[in-house]
């Protein structure tokens, strides 16, 4: 089973091995033991903020965990306003025309202006998923539980999202776009460049990078291939962003060039088709698939299992009766809660005393007793509540 849950100091050496393993051009998870640290003091902050009006310097920062072995598999996480104390640069796709009505000329140039247009705005960042869990839709979950996280605490987030994708470079950390960039403007590797723009020292970046807009003409043409290109490993990401209404409006990072993509929060697919219903205990005969989740900060379950019997638990767990709930559930139908209940031979089903996204296979042999042994603190069971459901 795995669950998705806040990071705790706990967790340091298995997020260092995420930033190792994440490779190069992996910015927001450089391999720094300071970086990683105060962000993991930053996610604590951030879940502890009870009131929160307005998007700040916060950072929510998960990890994934195989319950069965303590093993931490991937994390993501989200920037409440970026830019707010340091500079947040991309470059800025546009274009110039040359003409001459006399000489009958016409041309348009396109051009690269650096800028910092995206500031305040709110970041999705710092997905990643270790190789061997990258199955069972287990990489959507890991992104996606996110939008319907800022879709419950809205106030805590900007009117606009936005994701940088990672853009092409080799296997060794060589982006033909930042080639052509150290070429001319600088004297120092992409892997350099981008380990100290991750760490926070972006001084480097106003003191060296060109001032003035870049005609794209003027690149090799191997830099100008990969403008706005996302690495394969990123792929998949890319088409989830997408099918929730992201698009990329010109923007590109500044050292591999690959598309920065936004939407407005009120219009992620998620955040705007999703509604706010009552649990009714019974059979449901729709074959549609949703996510519904909890809508409490410090407790947030999540099952994408793979029959009716295993998605309708998450109507058994979290919350006290009548509570509101915002449970999500991925690529299933709904069954009959009696059956999970039958299953767990009748045992009070216990919240979870913090904030969490649990991932079971309930139908496995040891699903019921795994499910029932992470459920922590209290004896209140819970029939019902209030859920939050949006269609896939």
């Amino acid at each position: 089973m795995l669950v998705v849950r806040p990071i705790t100091p706990h967790d340091y050496a298995a997020l260092y091995t995420c930033a190792v393993e994440s490779g190069h051009g992996f910015t927001s998870l450089p391999v720094d033991e300071g970086l990683l640290r105060r962000r993991i003091a930053r996610a604590q902050e951030a879940f502890a903020r009870a009131q929160v009006s307005e998007p700040g310097e916060e950072g929510y920062l998960f990890v994934m965990e195989d319950s069965a072995s303590g093993e931490v598999v991937g994390c993501s996480a989200i920037e409440a306003a970026v830019g707010l104390s340091e500079s947040f640069y991309h470059y800025r796709r546009g274009k110039e025309v040359h003409a001459s009505r006399e000489l009958s000329v016409y041309n348009e140039v396109e051009t690269l202006t650096l800028c910092n247009d995206y500031t305040g705005v709110t970041e999705l960042c710092t997905l990643f998923l270790r190789q061997p869990f990258r199955k069972h839709m287990n990489g959507r979950v890991l992104s996606r539980f996110r939008l319907l996280f800022m879709a419950e605490f809205k106030q805590r987030f900007s009117t606009t999202v936005i994701a940088e994708m990672r853009g092409v470079s080799d296997d060794s950390g060589n982006s033909p776009f930042w080639q052509w960039l150290q070429k001319n403007f600088f004297s120092i590797d992409f892997t350099q460049a981008d380990y100290l723009t991750g760490i926070g020292e972006k001084t480097f970046i106003a003191e060296l990078m060109p001032r003035h807009p870049i005609y794209v003409k003027l690149l090799s043409a191997e830099a100008q291939a990969v403008i706005g290109k996302v690495h394969q490993n990123t792929r998949p990401a890319l088409a989830m962003l997408e099918s929730e209404g992201f698009r990329c409006r010109g923007y590109i990072d500044i050292f591999d060039a690959g598309p920065t993509v936004e939407a407005d929060l009120v219009n992620i697919r998620s955040v705007r088709d999703s509604r706010r219903l009552p649990v009714k205990i019974g059979v449901v005969s729709s074959t549609a698939r949703y996510i519904i989740c909890n809508t409490r900060l410090a407790d947030f379950f999540l099952d994408p299992g793979r029959d009716n019997h295993m998605a309708v638990a998450l109507g058994l767990c979290h919350g006290g009766h009548g509570s509101r709930m915002r449970i999500a559930c991925l690529g299933v139908r709904f069954g009959h809660i009696a059956d999970v209940k039958h299953r767990l031979c009748g045992q009070q089903l216990q919240h979870l005393p913090h904030f969490q996204i649990v991932v079971s296979h309930l139908d496995s042999a040891r699903g019921p007793a795994v499910f029932q042994r992470l459920l922590g603190c209290g004896q209140q069971p819970i029939l019902g509540g209030r859920l939050f459901v949006v269609a896939l």
